[in-house]
């Protein structure tokens, strides 16, 4: 299992709510750390895939367990 810098918990909140969530606690983040996020909202499994392509961080892994949704995120390191 991985060892994240930090976790957000976005359980029992709907789209928009975890993204927004999601791109404050990324942009709190040193360069190269890696963020864990807890979801209940299945629309995150295509707006977080979505939200890192666009700005350019890693999805690390994905998962999904009895319905909750976990995903690991490196924020990317710039250049």
């Amino acid at each position: 299992m991985m060892t994240a810098d930090e976790v957000l918990d976005a359980s029992g909140l709907n789209c928009p709510e975890p993204v927004m969530m999601l791109h404050n606690s990324v942009r709190g983040l040193e360069a190269g750390a890696l963020l864990k996020v807890i979801a209940t909202d299945p629309s995150t499994r295509r707006d977080i895939p979505k939200f890192c392509l666009f700005l350019g961080h890693e999805l690390v892994e994905q998962q999904e367990q009895d319905g909750t949704f976990l995903y690991w995120i490196r924020k990317k390191i710039d250049a």
